[in-house]
């Protein structure tokens, strides 16, 4: 490989969410979903030569931004994005909630498919909504949308919007087109706006392939809001740079005063020139690190079949962050979790954030980190369990 995502980088000490709140110095942190690995080199040396100028006053984004993003997602996905289509905000969450400022009244409801990320639930009742929940089904080691129920849920008169995961955060699907396409039918039949949250839609797995939701067909171009950012992809979170894609005029001029209502209308001097250096020099450098989290999988995988057979791994298509059946265990995915933080020094997610019922006898790991410390993560929890 040309990229050494072996190389341990100290992270204690700078600030960092995932590693300075840990309760004691000696905790591996496989929690909250940033990765442990150097943005790509063309990223970094980017944000070098933007730091050496030295002034770091209100940023103007600037045509070759859009150019980026549109080039990017033409040769990658074979996704036209028109250059009005694009409204950049601060981040997938914020854009989250302009979305459903934007698209729904407060009491209406919005539909998730549960377990589902965190954050659906908070922005969702922070915007004055009620989260209305299809439980995905579980089919053997992986998960299918409960096809009926949807439908029900979708033509309840209060749902107005379907808040979509593409890839799917926790559950580690990739939606195929023709799933995308029957989600948009029944929700078009419904009077419903979709919106899709497609921030890890770099992260594929071998033998899978990222389905942009607007581009499956024109429908569902005008049916939806797109959410975007290189930010999970790239490892440049704290950058703090995504993008809203909305087809249809009429929605956008709401996307964009609900942008300037909520404040986060404005980019620091540092995001635009990573997304560039992203989307126009580090299509190796995503490629590789795609096949570095492939082999960390595996590697969870075997470990588990060999040293805890109690766990059940499920598939992983998207992301880099396995779903984990432990409910063989007896025990809560709480209860396990801070079994595992306290005795193991081991820090992982329980599924109940996800969803308190349908995230109950799961626990959810980021792999995205050097192998070697993965390793030791595992070997930790093989030994208290």
């Amino acid at each position: 490989m040309k990229y050494n995502f072996d190389e341990e980088v100290e992270r204690r000490a700078t600030g960092c969410v995932k590693w300075d709140e840990s309760p004691s110095a000696d905790v591996i942190p496989l929690w909250v979903a940033d990765m442990d690995f150097k943005a790509a080199p063309a990223i970094l040396d980017a944000v070098k030569r933007r730091a050496a100028h030295g002034v770091f006053g209100y940023t103007v984004v600037e045509e070759d931004y859009y150019e980026a993003i549109i080039s990017w997602f033409q040769r990658r996905h074979k996704w036209s994005i028109q250059r009005e289509e694009i409204l950049y905000t601060t981040g997938v969450v914020p854009a989250m909630s302009v979305a459903i400022k934007a698209l729904t009244m407060p009491g209406e409801k919005v539909l998730i498919l549960s377990p589902d990320y965190n954050c659906f639930f908070s922005s969702v009742r922070n915007n004055g909504c009620e989260v209305l929940e299809t439980a995905l089904k579980r089919v053997d080691d992986t998960f299918e949308v409960d096809w009926a129920d949807f439908e029900v849920k979708c033509s309840d008169e209060k749902t107005t919007v379907f808040l979509l995961c593409n890839p799917h955060n926790p559950c580690g699907r990739v939606w195929t087109k023709a799933e995308l396409e029957r989600m948009n039918d029944i929700c078009l039949k419904h009077s419903v706006k979709v919106v899709s949250d497609e921030i890890h839609c770099e992260l594929i797995m071998p033998g899978y392939k990222f389905q942009p939701f607007a581009a499956v067909n024109d429908k569902c171009r005008r049916n939806s809001v797109i959410l975007n950012s290189p930010s999970k992809s790239f490892n440049i979170a704290g950058l703090q740079t995504a993008n809203i894609i909305c087809a249809q005029p009429e929605w956008r001029h709401r996307l964009d005063r609900a942008i300037n209502i909520n404040e986060v209308c404005d980019l620091n001097p540092f995001g635009p020139v990573a997304l560039k250096a992203a989307y126009n020099e580090s299509e190796e450098w995503i490629d590789e690190l795609n096949q570095y989290l492939w082999k960390n999988y595996c590697f969870l995988r075997d470990f588990i079949e060999e040293r805890l057979p109690q766990w059940k791994l499920c598939r992983l298509e998207g992301t880099y962050l396995p779903w984990v059946d432990i409910s063989a265990m007896g025990i809560t995915a709480q209860q396990l979790c801070a079994r595992l933080l306290n005795e193991a020094k081991v820090w992982i997610n329980p599924g109940t954030m996800y969803g308190p019922q349908t995230g109950e006898g799961y626990v959810r790991f980021n792999i995205a980190t050097q192998r070697s410390r993965l390793e030791e993560a595992l070997k930790r929890i093989a030994n208290i369990l």
